[in-house]
């Protein structure tokens, strides 16, 4: 049986996308959830975990529909593989019911993990960069201390130059408009942008 799971964070998102899409794999039965991420309460993913029966398959629209976390994922489907379920990502187009999907998941965990490995010493290096600097510990009037570790590991990645601005913000998670605001109050100068670039925001 193919089971489908589509998700949206809040009640202001539509889930038309990924309910056309589910349908259109031939999904028999769809299960709908308005809840964010990171929240554990997903009754709507319990009813389909209840149903599942070995030979089914889950039809997701993309990956982070489905976990909380990459280590929720992961969960997820070492528990698919013990209950002999498959799990289909739409968009990520992986397929674990087959050896080559498998794969492919796990390469793609294996990029995931590596990238927040890559993030974190990163993070790391920002921080030492800044007890070097004498700022230790302390974070500048104007923003949380997470949003204050956010800034320092924004000002190593944009002095690097190995990565764009749109690049760092998807990293951080964080829009272009708040990248600008960290390095600003940062004190970092901002290099001028290529002709017919989007203008950098304004104070």
């Amino acid at each position: 049986m193919k089971i489908g799971y589509a998700r949206v964070s809040t009640r202001d998102q539509n889930l038309a996308l990924q309910l056309d899409a589910l349908t259109q794999a031939g999904c028999e039965r769809i299960f709908q959830e308005k809840a964010s991420g990171a929240t554990k309460d997903r009754p709507e993913l319990d009813h389909l975990l209840a149903l599942l029966r070995p030979g089914d398959t889950v039809y997701i629209y993309k990956l982070d529909r489905l976990g909380r976390s990459l280590k929720h994922l992961l969960d997820m489907v070492a528990e698919f593989e013990f209950r002999s379920v498959g799990l289909v990502s739409l968009t990520d187009a992986i397929n674990t019911a087959s050896p080559q999907g498998r794969l492919v998941f796990n390469l793609f965990a294996s990029l995931a993990e590596f990238e927040r490995e890559l993030i974190r010493e990163r993070t790391q290096a920002g921080l030492a960069a800044a007890r070097a600097r004498g700022r230790v510990g302390g974070r500048r009037r104007g923003l949380s201390k997470e949003a204050e570790r956010t800034a320092i590991v924004a000002e190593t990645l944009y002095k690097e130059q190995q990565l764009g601005v749109n690049e760092i913000a998807r990293q951080l998670r964080i829009s272009k408009v708040t990248l600008y605001k960290y390095l600003r109050h940062r004190g970092v100068p901002i290099h001028s942008q290529p002709k017919g670039a989007a203008p950098q925001p304004t104070t």
